[in-house]
């Protein structure tokens, strides 16, 4: 496409304000008369609340309030920023009278300082009646097993009717053809169990809120959040107060990856306020982040298939359970999404899918980037090489024979998106090929894949590679709108729902603006999220910003251009078919006449025919078209001390075009550096109670820019014709690789197959039967 704009790698247009400190973000802010909030949090997995007395903290110099669950209203409701009404059950209250894990909410003060709330909580007296409690996700599923949630009281109404089973928090059953029928036509049958572990977001922001009302007496949430307009929704069944009385302003965001998808803070938060009266500040502590928010959802996957010798795959049979700790806000959709996002990679016509997502007593399971594709995508790929390795072909060779390919569809994308208004979908782009075969290229595979030995024997060398498959948005669910006005001199605002937590969504968005409008993206003002003053958007998640917030913005820099040439049309007295579009300005095909946007502002506003050059566009898609990767990793392992060295990591990535290649390839390093930490060190340690033992950067290893390997991110360009200028998604894909590509690699190596991460030392000498 000739472009001026899109796909330009122009500096973001926050950036100077981040490298300077100036960005302020939402616990930057102080107001005059803030409380400060701190929440009483559960010492045991399990418990009834038997009594709880306040009376010396409520006695407390300082302290302005203090809410048990009592003093809130009794609205049952889901905490996960989705779709309304949510998929995944209504299965929490604000405070509650029983708590389901070492970190729950028990009661929550203000106080005039930290130290003084800090102080009130101790004050607080708690007559627990401690229940047994449930921490693996099969031992739940079996009768007898302690119930996390029981049904909750009669006269408590719930929007969307829930009655767990066995403490089964959502499940989905999926079944493709005749399983039976395509493992009697197998001549290799392969069955083994994966499991995906627990992990942290690791945001450099904690979650942070301040809660407020302005002069005429409207509750203000200035939060830290992906999902501002969900967040309103939510914080308003839960405290019974109107949507037109709650503004919600998404300031400066320090990472989220879906941890920030979670209406955590804001609902006690706001609750305090409307107790005092007065602004309340509530930000988690880095212990409270980890152990009190949201993390991966660590999952088991049972996975059979049957491989004919000639490389066809006949049957793909997938038993999941995962374990959404204490609530299950995200439980549903995690697992539709592995499902949707894995197995249609190959092709199959024999495909059984069964997962349950599962109460434990454990921490919160909830949205995390990738949402569940890094755990089935985990046992596909290790599995992928496992029948390559049964029928003698080459891993690579053996995936581009099965994988998805461009003009085809998969049943599962049928199965799964039944219901769907419009729903259809089916590769658009021959992406997928391209990156197997640029990726190889660049990490050598075939003469590496030989070379096992260095020049120290304890040293061993093997390579490793994952394919991968996302999305763009939910189809038939996502929603955005943008809205843009012209300002005098010509330049334009472009109001957002759209959130913008660090991927640099403002920047790509004015990009999009200035390139429909022939204009600089300097003279695109973009203002996003605040429920007050733009338009709505379902938020940042499921990959949907650039793809769905992007075609609004697309539609309505259309609307704007439309309205410029018709302006400009009368002011030339020309027909506005003889117009067009040049530099901020418009020109007359037939002649030398042109007229500049600030001409046309000018006379729009101030001199005839007056009116206010706006539009607002929305944007909804039946699709979501898929973004393609291949991962190619080089590792080094020691056999003494069992420590992987990740040397070179390859990820070719087809996201349609890149509006901005330098953003999408930090998005990619960004992503991989992740998933890597994932693979290697991240790990949740828990004493037998049910408390986590590491919640804090010293002891919950992540990598740095210390740790970091050669990560060669390679743009794929294709063009996704229902994408914003062919852009699909590439914020999530990245993190899926790491994980099956670096477990195949150590096979390669050694010829021992971990099947359960994080890879460890330990593991890798357990493995090798070293202790």
């Amino acid at each position: 496409m000739d472009t001026k704009v899109v796909g330009k790698s122009i500096n973001k247009i926050d950036g100077i304000y981040h490298a300077t400190g100036m960005t302020e973000f939402t616990d930057d802010f102080f107001m005059f008369g803030m409380l400060y909030g701190k929440i009483l949090r559960s010492p045991h997995s399990h418990a009834l609340i038997k009594e709880i007395d306040v009376t010396e903290a409520k006695n407390l110099s300082g302290i302005k309030a203090v809410l048990t669950w009592k003093d809130l209203p009794r609205n049952i409701h889901a905490t996960a920023g989705q779709g309304y009404p949510e998929p995944s059950p209504y299965d929490t209250f604000i405070l509650d009278k029983k708590v389901r894990y070492v970190g729950d909410m028990v009661a929550a003060v203000a106080a005039e300082s930290p130290d003084i709330a800090e102080k009130a909580l101790s004050l607080i007296k708690v007559d627990y009646e401690i229940l047994p409690s449930v921490f693996d996700p099969e031992e739940a599923l079996k009768d007898g097993a302690p119930v996390v949630h029981d049904e909750p009281e009669a006269h408590i109404p719930i929007p969307v009717e829930y009655k767990p089973d066995r403490n089964i928090a959502s499940s989905v059953d999926m079944k493709i053809g005749d399983i039976e029928k395509g493992f009697k036509e197998a001549d290799f049958i392969i069955e083994e169990t994966y499991h995906s572990h627990r992990a942290q977001h690791c945001a450099i922001e904690p979650h942070s809120t301040i809660t407020y009302f302005d002069e005429r007496g409207r509750l203000v949430i200035r939060t830290s959040t992906q999902v501002p307009f969900h967040v309103r929704r939510i914080v308003s069944f839960a405290l019974n107060i109107p949507v037109k009385n709650i503004r919600v302003i998404k300031p400066r965001i320090g990472g989220g990856f879906g941890s920030k998808q979670e209406v955590l803070l804001e609902r006690i938060c706001a609750a305090l306020t409307v107790k005092t009266g007065k602004p309340v500040k509530l930000t988690y502590t880095r212990e409270e982040v980890f152990a009190c928010s949201m993390s991966r959802h660590p999952q088991y996957n049972r996975l059979k298939t049957g491989v004919k010798k000639d490389g066809t795959i006949t049957a793909i049979d997938m038993h999941v359970i995962n374990d959404t700790g204490a609530y299950g806000g995200h439980a549903l959709t995690v697992l539709c999404n592995g499902a949707n996002k894995a197995l249609p990679l190959y092709k199959c016509d024999n495909i059984n899918f069964d997962g349950k997502a599962v109460y434990t007593n454990n921490p919160i399971s909830g949205a995390y980037r990738g949402y569940g594709v890094p755990q089935t995508i985990f046992s596909i790929e290790v599995q992928m090489d496992e029948m390559a390795e049964k029928i003698g072909m080459d891993p690579l060779d053996f995936r581009k024979k099965n994988h998805i390919k461009m003009g085809e569809t998969s049943p599962v994308f049928k199965a799964l998106g039944e219901g769907t208004e419009g729903f259809e979908q089916y590769i658009e782009t021959p992406g997928l090929e391209k990156c197997i075969e640029i990726g190889a290229k660049e990490i050598n595979w075939y003469e590496k894949r030989k070379i096992h030995d260095t020049d120290k024997p304890y040293i061993k060398r093997g390579t490793g590679m994952a394919c991968l498959l996302q999305g763009s948005g939910i189809p038939g669910v996502d929603m955005a709108g943008a809205t843009m006005k012209i300002n005098d001199d010509g330049s334009f605002n472009l109001l957002l729902g759209a959130t913008d937590i660090g991927t640099g969504s403002d920047t790509i968005m004015a990009q999009i603006a200035a390139e429909v409008l022939s204009t600089d993206p300097e003279d695109i003002i973009v203002y996003s999220s605040d429920t007050d003053m733009t338009p709505f958007d379902v938020g940042a998640y499921a990959c949907s910003t650039t793809y769905v917030s992007g075609g609004a913005v697309k539609k309505t820099a259309e609307g704007i251009k439309k309205q410029l040439l018709e302006v400009a049309a009368k002011i030339m007295s020309v027909p506005v078919t003889e117009l067009t579009c040049g530099h901020k300005k418009i020109l007359w095909k037939k002649g030398k006449k042109e007229v500049t946007y600030k001409q046309i502002a000018v006379h729009s506003l101030y001199l005839k025919d007056q009116f206010q050059i706006a539009y607002t566009g929305s944007n909804i898609t039946a699709q979501s078209p898929n973004p393609f990767a291949a991962h190619f990793v080089e590792v080094e392992l020691d056999i003494e001390t069992g420590v992987i060295k990740v040397i070179k990591y390859v990820a070719a990535v087809d996201c349609g075009t890149a509006i901005n290649p330098r953003l999408a390839t930090g998005q990619i390093e960004g992503a991989v550096l992740n998933g890597i930490s994932f693979a290697l060190t991240e790990e949740f340690k828990f004493a037998g109670s049910g408390k986590m033992l590491n919640p804090n950067f010293g002891e919950y290893k992540i990598f740095t820019m210390a740790d970091l390997p050669e990560i060669v991110p390679i743009l794929v360009p294709t063009c996704e014709p229902s994408g914003p200028f062919g852009a699909k998604s590439v914020g999530e894909i990245g993190i899926c690789g790491a994980l099956p590509a670096i477990s195949n690699a150590i096979y390669n190596a050694v010829g021992i197959r971990l099947r359960e991460g994080p890879f460890t030392p330990e593991k890798i000498l357990k493995a090798l039967g070293k202790i």
